[in-house]
């Protein structure tokens, strides 16, 4: 397959593309793609208090609140470090003080371009509120569980499921 033609379909909060793809055998079909931007998540451990920190909040795409781990989009000219590092701060008030990449993944290949840059972070020092931003309408849970609690929680967003199994396999 080949894309031989890219239009922009949509260009509100999140972005449409049309495209036109060219098969080996010289058919053109027609598709969308969901293009959002770029992101980054991390599972967080407090190592002074030896518990995870994670997120809830609600999610469009779901219509409820997820436990997830923490996340967002990488802004423009930004790296993947620099974006985890101040939405860890945006939205749990914490200082990275180690950061681990885990993968970069996509979460749902058939129908997006979005990327996510998966990272283990370890934290000790809360310097501001979390929560999120209120710029951006974000209203962030704090959820802090020791390690038999998230495992034993009933995950349901990919990103967040594997940061945990990536964290029971390399972190005891």
């Amino acid at each position: 397959m080949q894309i031989v033609h890219r239009e922009r379909a949509y260009d509100g909060h999140f972005k449409l593309n049309k495209l036109t793809l060219k098969t080996a055998q010289g058919e053109e079909l027609p598709r969308e793609q969901f293009a959002p931007g770029h992101a980054v998540a991390a599972l967080v451990f407090d190592t002074q208090r030896q518990h995870y920190v994670l997120t809830r909040q609600f999610r469009v795409g779901a219509e409820r609140e997820l436990l997830e781990i923490a996340a967002g989009m990488i802004d423009k000219g930004e790296s993947p470090e620099t974006a985890v590092r101040r939405e860890l701060h945006e939205e749990l008030g914490y200082e990275v003080d180690e950061l681990t990449e885990i993968t970069t993944m996509w979460p749902s290949p058939g129908t997006s371009a979005e990327t996510i840059v998966v990272y283990y972070a370890e934290v000790s020092r809360q310097t501001g509120a979390g929560g999120g931003l209120a710029a951006e309408h974000e209203q962030i849970e704090m959820v802090r569980l020791t390690r038999e609690e998230l495992l034993a929680e009933k995950l349901q967003d990919a990103k967040t499921l594997l940061a945990v199994q990536w964290a029971q396999l390399h972190k005891g």
